[in-house]
């Protein structure tokens, strides 16, 4: 058996966390999630947030783990996912449905996060029905050169052992007295090294972190375009996720994901104010030009599906399908849609929401 590397502590670890460095981050990161949650609030439907969102952060996630997909590979993974299309744009899709699966849970459990909750959000992600590890041999390697990094507990008793403790610390708001945003960088930590999954570690514990968030108020909704960040870093993230095992190196952990914090809250309330004034316009341009055809419900079906087709709007308005094909090209016929075919079905493209993804996510 592979002998562990590093001897998991108890949270919170027994270092001086809060020091002036990290309350100094720790301001502005509080500060740019404050904004941001206000921001959210005002799009007139949150499950335009939540589906948009949770595709892009779902996106940026995968990267991490070298699952590539183009905007277009993913939209067109949405519109017809039964049909042929990139496994990496199916692997995206099923982090947003396990994310979305996760704060579903986080309300129905009134703001508990349970392990049970991080086991049905990795069996959606990898398709199967196990659930932490159960046998040895685990051990993390260097991309490039091969050569093992990191030996996470082996044994099964030990790593339900830990994890019981980690799910504790999540839901215990009395015992820990730090700021949630600390104790958010302490939980990532901590669930990355006991490595509790045979595979998917790394996107459950970014859905963990906004899970997190939002169970602590930070966030309404798990809007928070984290990975991005990361993604751009993911050498620092490594090296520094390794230096609090080799050398116990929590300050410069906890800054690294304060700053992610704080980029990313910036990120997503552009994203979000794009969204918010992309809306307004397209709602005053159809009232103006469509007012027989304009209605909120329309309006939204637009922004929640980037890329729609009559099926979506069917199913969203509750009208019949020549009723939906009509609403669908006149949209196309004044400029607020694109219209495409894919074999004998068509289906229309938000172009200016799509562009906004792009922009954002720096190509793509």
């Amino acid at each position: 058996m592979l002998k562990p590397t590093y001897s998991i502590p108890p949270l919170p670890p027994p270092v001086e966390l809060e020091t002036v460095a990290v309350l100094k981050a720790l301001a502005k990161a509080n500060r740019a999630l404050a904004e941001l949650k206000g921001r959210a609030a005002v799009i007139p439907n949150q499950g335009i947030l939540i589906d948009t969102l949770a595709l892009q952060e779902a996106k940026a996630s995968s990267e991490i783990e070298n699952i590539v997909t183009t905007q277009d590979e993913l939209f067109q993974a949405e519109l017809f996912p039964e049909g042929p299309d990139s496994p990496a744009a199916k692997e995206v899709a099923l982090y947003r449905d396990a994310l979305k699966l996760g704060f579903d849970r986080l309300h129905r459990t009134h703001g508990v996060i349970a392990n049970n909750t991080l086991i049905a959000m990795y069996r959606l992600l990898k398709g199967r029905d196990d659930g932490f590890r159960t046998t040895p041999g685990t051990a993390l390697k260097h991309d490039r050169t091969g050569d093992t990094v990191y030996v996470p507990p082996q044994d099964a008793n030990e790593i339900v052992a830990h994890m019981t403790a980690l799910e504790r610390f999540i839901n215990d708001d009395e015992a820990c007295t730090l700021d949630p945003l600390i104790k958010m960088t302490l939980i990532h930590h901590q669930f990355e090294s006991i490595h509790p999954f045979s595979d998917g570690n790394g996107r459950i514990g970014r859905i963990l972190n906004v899970l997190y968030l939002t169970r602590a108020g930070l966030l309404d909704i798990p809007s928070l375009y984290l990975s991005r960040h990361i993604t751009r870093t993911k050498d620092d993230y490594y090296r520094l996720l390794q230096a609090v095992r080799d050398e116990g190196a929590w300050e410069a952990w906890v800054l690294y994901m304060l700053e992610a914090v704080a980029v990313t809250a910036q990120t997503t309330l552009a994203l979000i104010e794009g969204i918010r004034s992309q809306m307004a316009d397209v709602k005053h341009r159809m009232r103006d030009k469509l007012p027989k055809l304009y209605s909120q419900d329309l309006l939204n079906n637009m922004f929640r599906h980037p890329y729609t087709r009559i099926e979506f709007v069917v199913a969203d308005l509750g009208v019949t399908r020549q009723t939906a094909a009509k609403y669908l090209d006149t949209l196309a016929e004044h400029g607020f849609v694109d219209k495409h075919h894919a074999g004998r079905a068509n289906y229309y493209i938000n172009a200016p929401l799509v562009r906004l993804f792009l922009d954002v996510s720096g190509g793509r």
